[in-house]
């Protein structure tokens, strides 16, 4: 035997070996006739073997076409898998991720995980960009983000158990991996404290809010609670940063995390609504189809490694209060 036989000649031969007939194979395999016949034709000429005997009803194998129809099989099977290792090799060693940002980096943890992916052994390029968390969702979809970070309200039945998992939202067609677990505090001027201490999500209806942008996660976790109400928040200022928030809470409530808060209570003339929180979870989304993808499955390793988070982690115990939400992604 000279060569060995290209791909396409065994591509012919398999296919003309279960149709029977070259017109079939051509048709299949989108050539032509005579195309199909010079392959086979110099596929016998380079092993030296009769592979087919040719009657008036069509092509049947001779013995040796019969031992080498298997081996036929696993050479083409075998090329498809070469090409799909390297393209996915080709894929993860040269790619740019797209990361969609939201908080403050120290808060999402990252710095840490750019450096993980530029000093892993991929040196995955990474590309920033800052938005609010229904716009990097929203960006995600497009194709215009590989990965971002998003906030969801805590599925009712994690709240107890206190697991982040890994789960599907948006009817399946984003995957996010809950990073942390936080609530979300009302806050009011101290003057307001007989107003908000005690009080639930109906009591609080009708105070004054402050808001924020129609793409932010407070604005979506605000109206999925007093829509069910048959009320909307009645907003007298709006400010597109927490802190700046904080700041104006001398007019109106607003919506704060308590690491937020944490930090900064002892400096401020506010009180915290003690009867409500919206308990949620900082995550890291992607499009579920592409979640299998080696540069987005790296992404996810890392971030779960700058995290700590083991397959059944599980949260901090949240801050317990009467929280009136729908469980799932608005």
């Amino acid at each position: 035997m000279n060569d060995l036989p290209r791909i396409q000649a065994l591509r012919c031969f398999i296919t003309v070996a279960r149709e029977g007939t070259v017109s079939r194979a051509a048709t299949l395999l989108h050539l032509t006739q005579p195309a199909v016949s010079l392959q086979l034709k110099g596929l016998e000429e380079s092993t030296g073997l009769q592979l087919f005997n040719r009657t008036p009803g069509g092509f049947t194998l001779t013995e040796a076409g019969a031992a080498l129809l298997p081996l036929a099989h696993r050479t083409v099977s075998a090329s498809a898998d070469f090409r799909t290792a390297a393209d996915s090799l080709r894929e993860s060693l040269r790619g740019t991720l797209r990361v969609g940002t939201i908080l403050d980096p120290e808060s999402i943890r990252l710095g840490p995980f750019v450096r993980s992916l530029a000093t892993s052994s991929k040196k995955t390029e990474v590309f920033l960009r800052y938005g609010m968390t229904e716009d990097v969702l929203a960006q995600i979809g497009r194709g215009e983000l590989d990965v971002g970070y998003y906030i969801d309200a805590t599925p009712a039945e994690f709240l107890t158990s206190g697991i982040l998992s890994e789960r599907a939202i948006d009817d399946g067609k984003f995957q996010l991996m809950a990073l942390t677990r936080f609530d979300y505090r009302v806050i009011a001027p101290r003057e307001w404290s007989s107003k908000v201490l005690g009080k639930d999500w109906a009591d609080l209806a009708d105070l004054p809010w402050i808001g924020t942008p129609h793409d932010s996660a407070q604005r979506r976790l605000l109206d999925d609670v007093f829509r069910p109400m048959g009320s909307s928040p009645k907003r007298v200022a709006f400010a597109d940063q927490e802190e700046t928030m904080i700041d104006l809470v001398e007019r109106a409530n607003g919506l704060a995390r308590d690491s937020v808060l944490d930090r900064v209570m002892s400096k401020r003339n506010f009180v915290i609504a003690d009867k409500v929180a919206l308990t949620c979870d900082l995550g890291f989304a992607c499009l579920a189809s592409r979640r299998p993808e080696p540069m987005i499955a790296q992404a996810f390793s890392a971030m779960q490694a700058v995290w700590d988070l083991k397959p059944a982690g599980v949260a901090p115990a949240p801050i317990e209060a009467a929280r009136s939400r729908k469980s799932a992604r608005r």
